[in-house]
């Protein structure tokens, strides 16, 4: 994960920099050596270094030289790196780091990181999402893939970027899929409903044949769609069409002065709804008394899940069932 996270880090860089770095680290492991195979010669680390940058640069003052025979077979060696291949091996560094740069915008470098979220298409809901990934988990790894786009700028996006079809397996591989920690299949609005719903279920099938512990989160827009990708694999299936058009009946006769929409999206940002089983001290008991229980440990209790039912609004009276889970609210940490 660290060499990962370093090697991303290091090729967003400037080329300049890179180059430069890439110049220091050589010369600074030279000039370490040297201090150890000549410390009476080269007292202290930065006589090394100093030795390294000059005999490199071929400038040769011969302030300080090397007297051993181990001091000057490596004195040799930094020479021939120095005087003849630096030059070939910088011009090899530029044109490899400008070849890979361009490769992460268009798409075609595969991802070697693990634990990253895969996210399919980019779209309005993706940029958003990646958002709020970027805010709230800076530190976890995001793999695009789309079809449709031929280059995005990689460091205009904390994400990696794989061009190809997610149905695929050549493009799942790419992305990594197997060392993967979660999916997302947002559903390509361009499309016709139904194809658009197809190419999920397709997505689906794929992603969970090459990874059966991979959590999948789809889009579906149409209703009669929604149990196939079920059955395809996917843990949850959003049906977006449903939430926007609740929200527009809402707004239609809504009369406060914030609308609905406002203030869902400012509950989203600042709660997060977990699924809690029913603790087996609690079995029995009312569900008012299941809501000071997740209060003394500064959850919400707002309803409950028994079997397919799902009750928001639930009695406080209401008796609680060994099998039930607890819906709850707590602030996103």
């Amino acid at each position: 994960m660290v060499f990962q996270f370093l090697r991303r880090f290091y090729f967003r860089l400037p080329i300049f920099i890179r180059l430069i770095s890439t110049v220091l680290i050589v010369m600074v492991v030279f000039g370490v050596c040297m201090r150890h195979i000549e410390p009476e010669q080269f007292p202290t680390y930065f006589d090394g270094i100093w030795w390294a940058f000059v005999t490199a640069s071929t400038v040769g003052y011969g302030d300080l030289i090397p007297e051993t025979l181990n001091g000057k077979i490596l004195a040799v060696i930094l020479i021939l790196s120095g005087a003849g291949l630096v030059s070939i091996y910088l011009s090899t560094i530029a044109a490899s780091t400008v070849e890979y740069s361009q490769n992460l915008s268009k798409g075609l470098t595969a991802f070697k990181g693990t634990n990253h979220i895969i996210i399919v298409g980019w779209n309005e809901r993706a940029r958003t999402m990646l958002k709020r990934l970027t805010d709230k988990h800076p530190e976890l790894p995001v793999v695009l893939i789309d079809r449709t786009l031929t280059s995005l700028p990689y460091k205009k996006h904390a994400l990696h970027f794989i061009r190809g079809d997610a149905s695929e397996d050549k493009t799942l591989e790419k992305a990594n899929i197997q060392h993967a920690k979660a999916a997302i299949i947002t559903a390509n609005t361009g499309n016709n409903e139904k194809q658009s719903d197809y190419m999920t279920i397709m997505t689906t099938i794929a992603m969970r044949g090459n990874n059966t512990e991979l959590t999948i989160i789809a889009e579906v827009l149409t209703k009669s769609q929604k149990e196939n990708v079920r059955r395809a694999g996917a843990d949850t299936v959003i049906r977006s069409n449903d939430f926007v058009s609740t929200l527009f009946y809402h707004e239609l006769f809504h009369k406060e002065k914030r609308s609905h929409l406002e203030l869902l999206l400012h509950f989203l940002q600042e709660q997060e709804i977990r699924m809690s089983p029913l603790p087996q001290e609690l079995v029995d008991a009312s569900f008012f008394e299941v809501t000071r229980y997740f209060a003394r440990k500064d959850k919400t209790a707002i309803g409950f899940m028994r079997g397919d039912r799902i009750d928001m609004s639930p009695d406080f009276q209401e008796p609680m069932q060994a099998e039930d889970s607890v819906i709850t609210l707590q602030h996103i940490k």
